[in-house]
């Protein structure tokens, strides 16, 4: 009985190694976009202050909009690979107890 109670939990454990490296790569991914708007951000309030042109001014707001959705995505992001940690240290534990 043990024997099986062991192997459910070391294949939870791989499924969430899965899942862990799926929302590492997401993370890299996010980060790396939101460097590249946060860098079109950085010019497009540049030019905001610079032209005092109106379009200026609205693709400036635009480009913080953006910023703020790529942090709020990388935010959820490490969320839920904190959750997920969580839960595979829960699980290595019991496996330790058996």
């Amino acid at each position: 009985m043990i024997g099986r109670f062991s192997r459910r939990v070391e294949r939870r454990i791989f499924l969430l190694n899965d899942r862990l490296a799926d929302l590492s790569r997401e993370e890299r991914l996010v980060v790396e976009e939101l460097a590249y708007h946060r860098h079109i951000h950085d010019d497009a309030v540049r030019d905001a202050l610079v032209t005092e042109l109106r379009d200026d001014r609205v693709a400036a707001r635009e480009a913080a909009a953006v910023v703020a959705r790529f942090d709020r995505e990388l935010e959820r992001l490490r969320k839920q690979r904190a959750a997920v940690e969580s839960k595979r240290a829960r699980l290595l534990a019991r496996l330790e107890d058996v």
